[in-house]
């Protein structure tokens, strides 16, 4: 039992013997890499002060304005005195109305007799048969000609003024 003591003690002080020895190779080699190496630091670059820009294009329109003109007296004073276009609020959607118009594909066209529909795709898959007078896209947007190339819409969307603005967009004939 004394023995199994022993073995630990002896294999500490073997341990700790073997530590000690010549470092002077060690000692000379770090002496010699600090003198040799000097570092330097480059100077802090100099930078042209900044160069202010005036917007000076008074004949086209600013970008950071609105489209329309906010000085002038709102035509939308009251909602009943408001002679724009405004959506139909009493009439009954259509299921084309239920994706943007960009979406939306036009696939081919039905005619029979004087009768002119155009076929579009929605995102599902599903074809639909429109002619002028129907409805498509979220902005309220109305068929208003179908041709053997395109479908003709005209949407109506917001003006951020509580008023509301035409604008046209397109179906044409898918390529696939």
């Amino acid at each position: 039992m004394q023995r199994m003591k022993l073995i630990p003690l002896v294999a500490l002080v073997s341990t700790l013997t073997a530590c000690g020895g010549d470092m002077s190779d060690l000692e000379r080699f770090i002496d010699e890499t600090k003198n040799k190496h000097h570092g330097k630091v480059d100077p802090i670059p100099e930078f042209a002060p900044y160069q202010t820009f005036a917007y000076a294009a008074l004949d086209v329109r600013d970008p950071f304005r609105p489209q329309t003109d906010l000085s002038a007296p709102s035509p939308i004073a009251q909602e009943s005195e408001y002679n724009g276009p405004r959506p139909e609020a009493t009439r009954r959607r259509e299921p084309l109305e239920s994706y943007p118009v960009d979406s939306l594909k036009m696939v081919g066209l039905l005619q029979q007799q004087a009768q002119t529909w155009g076929l579009v795709r929605d995102p599902e898959g599903t074809i639909h048969r429109v002619q002028p007078g129907n409805y498509a896209g979220e902005n309220h947007g109305k068929i208003v000609a179908v041709s053997e190339t395109r479908i003709d819409i005209v949407e109506l969307v917001p003006d951020g003024l509580s008023g509301w603005v035409n604008r046209d967009a397109q179906l044409a004939m898918a390529d696939d």
